[in-house]
């Protein structure tokens, strides 16, 4: 049997290397001495891959997949009827998007994976992430209405350049209704509007920010598991895995395994707060826990 691993957000090499920690080397090192083959890669544009990363959305790193796939049905050694999606935070949205529409696909672990539309999820993101920082109850609140607004002139768009200039309206219009908002140290008001426009209208963020899995995982037929860590405030897990397990379930798939992890974060990292910025403090790499559902899960699998 093998897996083929998909990265999350922004572009990583094979190892899914982030502030000092390869989880995907850990991950790939311990299914590999476990008896599972495991297939990695460089995300599109990054070390080693060609490809243009910041022209491309999360259906495009779908088809990054869907190539490895055919890779692997050309390798001797791999069991064609075996062959696995192992998919971390975008990562576990782009896997069940190849498993809706391939029969090749036996199984999916999504690790800290999203089941809720882009726009709520970065909404719930943002007002954990803050809350764990220490801001204002008053400062998160108004964060997060601003930024409902922002992400609806998204929905509402339907072409690239004009959703440019109806987002730099919104800008302007909020500024003007608060003038107190801070602008960063040595940036014009101008420079910072454009600066969060090009952010929030770029293809990736434009389609994440529409996208909603259920449409996906509501397809997929194989075997499903998803895990998330107890602290993880990147895709909190309540939320995530509740939806994850309805749109499964709705599309009638009865091998669904959902599982919080207690302690750990959005990295699988055993940890205080679960905050990002203890991310690069902590020692562990990918908690033994984890490790050990996501192998036991597929051994079952593929027995």
């Amino acid at each position: 049997p093998v897996v083929i691993l998909i990265s999350g957000s922004g572009p990583q090499n094979r190892d899914e290397e982030l502030l000092g920690h390869k989880p995907f080397l850990i991950l790939s090192d311990y299914l590999t001495k476990n008896g599972i083959a495991v297939l990695r890669y460089d995300d599109r544009g990054v070390e080693k891959s060609t490809g243009n990363f910041n022209a491309a959305t999360s259906a495009d790193f779908a088809t990054d997949v869907e190539s490895a796939i055919a890779y692997l049905k050309t390798r001797k050694e791999i069991n064609k009827k075996k062959i696995g999606l192992i998919g971390h935070s975008e990562g576990g949205l782009i896997a069940p998007m190849v498993a809706s529409k391939s029969k090749e696909v036996a199984f999916i672990v999504l690790l800290a994976g999203p089941g809720i539309p882009g726009n709520e999820l970065l909404l719930l993101q943002k007002e954990l992430i803050e809350r764990a920082m220490g801001v204002s109850e008053a400062e998160i609140k108004e964060g997060l209405e601003s930024n409902a607004k922002l992400f609806d002139v998204v929905i509402q768009s339907v072409d690239i350049q004009k959703l440019k200039v109806d987002l730099t309206t919104k800008l302007n219009e909020m500024f003007a209704n608060n003038p107190s908002t801070e602008i960063p140290n040595g940036m014009t008001k101008e420079q910072f509007i454009a600066m969060q426009v090009d952010q929030i209208a770029s293809p990736w963020m434009e389609y994440f920010i529409k996208y909603n899995p259920k449409l996906a995982l509501e397809k997929v037929k194989c075997p499903v598991l998803a895990l998330n860590g107890e602290k993880d405030l990147q895709v909190p897990p309540k939320e995530n895995l509740a939806a994850i397990k309805n749109a499964l379930h709705k599309g009638g798939n009865k091998n669904v395994t959902t599982k919080e992890l207690p302690n750990l974060n959005h990295l699988f990292q055993e940890c205080e707060t679960g905050a990002p910025a203890e991310y690069g403090t902590i020692e562990q790499t990918f908690a033994p826990i984890a490790l050990e559902e996501i192998k036991n899960w597929i051994k079952l699998q593929t027995k």
